[in-house]
């Protein structure tokens, strides 16, 4: 086994900016996603490996930290590596970097690993953690997993368009993709903004035709979006803080 961390170079494409040429967060999170793939895959513990034992990593967090996006035709460096396992959660920094090494984006998630068959979590076994070298963490801020919602008495709060789960907001997993609640967030906000900090706490899985009722907060420069079920419960909740 080599060294921790996998990395691999990118060039920001057409297809995936938004309307400022800028690398979308949705595809900012798309690219941190096919690195951790693909280090897994590499390692040996990928996907179908995974399936074969009845496992499944369940991504339960994001906290990420903008220093600037890249622009169209920059090319950049995506990088993962795992910093920690404790019995069945995993905990993975995410970095984009650009040409001269310097941090564009950095960020942290925490993972379950869960039995598919009982659907419980399940202590990650060891020739899995075994494949994969530990890195340090990146030095960025680290808050608390569950985001909170604000007092509805100190911000604005309204209720976005209901989203039903289509084919296309799933992955292979059968349930609604990590990245799609927070587009389904953004979209809530309809705000193009410049965001410098973006968490993402998910609380439980969507599937196909499952009504989703977003509810927004606002309170300065920061936004919280509840994607909550048809009784106000969240299966994600969303926080956002624009750059000033």
């Amino acid at each position: 086994m080599e060294g921790y961390e996998y990395e691999y170079k990118d060039r920001i494409s057409f297809s995936r900016c938004d309307v400022k040429r800028r690398l979308s967060i949705t595809s900012l999170i798309d690219a941190f996603q096919d690195a951790s793939i693909f280090q897994s895959e590499d390692a040996g513990v990928g996907i179908d490996y995974l399936n074969a034992r009845n496992l499944l990593w369940v991504l339960n967090y994001w906290e990420i930290e903008i220093e600037r996006m890249p622009l169209l035709c920059d090319e950049v460096f995506v990088g993962t590596y795992p910093y920690d396992f404790k019995s069945f959660m995993g905990y993975r920094n995410f970095y984009l970097k650009d040409q001269e090494g310097n941090y564009l984006v950095k960020a942290n998630t925490t993972w379950t690993m869960v039995d598919t068959c009982k659907m419980t979590p399940v202590k990650a076994p060891d020739d899995i953690v075994g494949a994969y070298a530990l890195g340090n963490k990146l030095k960025m801020t680290y808050s608390s997993r569950k985001i909170l919602l604000p007092d509805e008495k100190e911000c604005t709060v309204a209720a976005a368009d209901t989203r039903t789960v289509e084919l296309h907001h799933l992955d292979t997993n059968m349930h609604v993709n990590n990245c799609q609640y927070i587009n389904f967030a953004l979209t809530a906000a309809g705000e193009d903004v410049d965001i410098k900090v973006l968490r993402a706490d998910y609380r439980k899985q969507a599937h196909l035709k499952d009504k989703i009722y977003p509810l927004v907060y606002i309170k300065g420069n920061e936004c919280t979006v509840a994607l909550n079920d048809a009784e106000g419960k969240p299966y994600s909740v969303v926080y956002f803080r624009t750059g000033t």
